[in-house]
């Protein structure tokens, strides 16, 4: 890229992350939601704002491309009014439910209770060793799609990805005679531009879940979405990301790196696992076996905790009829209700089997170390988590929650836009949204309410929303100022290259951003069309009662 091509950029990226300067810490963005939440209910009272709510109901026999159910809004119950909490009945039950919002906050709990064994293996230092056991086995020709592989994966490991990958891929590439920096940007595109997608279930998994939910029952309250609900899909992209990561990397990245004179082409030598890491690895297969067997026992051995239905209707998935209980046949599974527990212990029977071989874990006083440094690396969440409840059932009270996804679902249904141009834009507004706030769930806290059910209203079920959602808060990752981690990958590439500046790892990581933008959003749309499900008890369309 000429010089006048990437001041362009550079002044571009300024504008950019002057903008995202301006906006403040996620917690303050929710305490000022919040303030606004306040004075717009008082006003909303006040001036005696209202919506007729609407349910979308199926019309029988009519269905468009996809598989998707035509649908017609139909009128139901009385006006929606807003509630003012600038009144004497608002301060008090703002007053007397603050500790109680909080301890509700669904994201809360289940995110926490994953980390244990997460943080646990994180700690021990499985995820590392395990790296860098895969990377230096790796034929010199594989290593692109290996630490994209790595990469994209690794997010199962919290920010390990993050810390250890981009150094460890610049250490190889350099090792084999080619670009450091290529192999950085390989695995910076994986560990953030594939963000979302993963092999297994991960914290970012059950973290979103409940958010979506909560969307969800803005609509519908008996609406329940799985952690497992977009499993299939973000598996599936794997397949998707790794080959068009390579191609950019071949084609694009390392050809103009090695051309330049600072490419980064130094020699090197990876850092070989010592014998109690390679005792440890082999332990840790042992222990994920033992957590395969554990769980496939659970789940499938007649009479098993969680073989079988669940044996009452909730928490139920999915949608209720109008009228009466649901049937047996639409309970959900057992094991549904314990996706975060089986979380738990798959990480950290081979977690503890790691550290116990490797001598990582020698007393009880380590594994509480272990834990206790999981939860030390999410206090910035819980800090967040009190602000955004508030935010999340100040906005319930009121009812303003209702009333805009109600007008805004009016709108989206009377335009009678297809379905992938919904889709593309729902993908497109997450990747603006993204390049000024960085957090996933801070996002998402604040879209869901309104993007799941306006979407729901024409017929689009909240799990294709959050895979949606969930493609667009990864692509912009990568060249986006305001990623916290984007100081590891500069430390990382200075390294080889002194002078590399943020501008020059947006120059870097744009090919990869676009070519990950264009290519996951039609695998969403080819998905959708072919009408594959989502995951587990996932369904495309929401499944709204038919006209009668």
């Amino acid at each position: 890229m000429s010089s006048n091509g990437e001041s362009l950029i550079s002044r571009g990226l300024g504008v950019i992350e002057w903008l995202g300067n301006k906006l403040p810490d996620p917690l303050f963005l929710f305490l000022g939601a919040t303030v606004l939440v306040v004075v717009l209910s008082a006003a909303g009272s006040g001036l005696g704002w209202s919506v007729q709510p609407v349910r979308p109901v199926a019309a029988a026999g009519e269905v468009s491309g996809g598989g998707k159910p035509r649908v017609e809004l139909v009128p139901y119950g009385d006006p929606i009014r807003a509630r003012s909490l600038m009144t004497a009945d608002g301060a008090y039950w703002l007053t007397a439910n603050m500790v109680r919002n909080f301890i509700n906050f669904a994201p809360l709990g289940v995110v926490l209770v994953s980390m244990f064994g997460i943080g646990l293996a994180e700690k021990v230092g499985l995820f590392g060793a395990a790296m860098r056991q895969l990377a230096g086995i790796t034929p010199s020709f594989l290593l692109t799609p290996t630490v994209l592989l790595l990469g994209i994966c690794s997010n199962i490991a919290s920010d390990a990805g993050y810390i250890v990958l981009p150094a460890l891929a610049g250490g190889l590439y350099a090792a084999a005679g080619r670009p450091a920096l290529a192999g950085i940007a390989t695995a910076f595109a994986g560990v953030a531009g594939g963000f979302s997608a993963n092999f297994l279930i991960a914290s970012t998994d059950t973290l979103i879940a409940p958010l979506t939910e909560q969307g969800a029952r803005v609509l519908d309250p008996a609406y329940s979405v799985l952690p497992t609900c977009n499993w299939y899909f973000l598996a599936a992209s794997i397949l998707v990301l790794v080959p068009v990561g390579w191609l950019v990397t071949a084609k694009v990245t390392e050809p103009r790196l090695a051309a330049s004179a600072d490419g980064g082409g130094r020699g090197g030598e990876l850092a070989h696992l010592t014998r109690e890491e390679r005792r440890g690895l082999r332990w840790a297969l042992v222990g994920a076996a033992a957590a395969v067997v554990l769980v496939v026992g659970l789940i499938f051995e007649p009479g098993a905790p969680l073989h079988g239905t669940m044996p009452a209707a909730a928490p139920a998935f999915g949608p209720i009829p109008v009228s009466g209980p649901p049937s047996a046949a639409a309970l959900p599974p057992r094991w549904s209700q314990g996706v975060v527990p089986l979380i738990f212990v798959g990480f950290l029977l081979p977690g503890l089997a790691y550290g116990l071989a490797s001598g990582a874990v020698r007393s009880t006083k380590d594994v509480s170390d272990a834990l206790v440094h999981s939860m030390r690396t999410m206090a910035p969440v819980i800090a967040v988590a009190f602000f955004a409840a508030q935010f999340i059932e100040c906005l319930k009270y009121t009812r303003l929650d209702t009333m805009i996804a109600q007008s805004g679902g009016k709108l989206l249904a009377g335009a009678d836009l297809p379905v992938p141009v919904m889709l593309a834009s729902v993908i497109l507004l997450v990747m603006v949204v993204n390049l000024l706030v960085a957090s996933m769930s801070a996002k998402w806290t604040a879209l869901s309410l309104i993007l799941v059910p306006m979407m729901m209203m024409t017929g689009v079920a909240p799990e294709l929303t959050q895979a949606a959602y969930r493609v667009g808060d990864s692509v912009t990752n990568i060249v986006t100022p305001l990623n916290t981690y984007v100081i590891l990958i500069l430390a990382a590439g200075q390294k080889y290259r002194p002078q590399l500046g943020i501008g020059n790892i947006v120059a870097m990581m744009l090919p990869y951003s676009v070519a990950f933008w264009i290519a996951w959003t039609l695998f969403l749309l080819a998905y959708v069309y072919l009408g594959v499900p989502l995951g587990p008890n996932a369904p495309l369309w929401y499944a709204a009662p038919t006209a009668p």
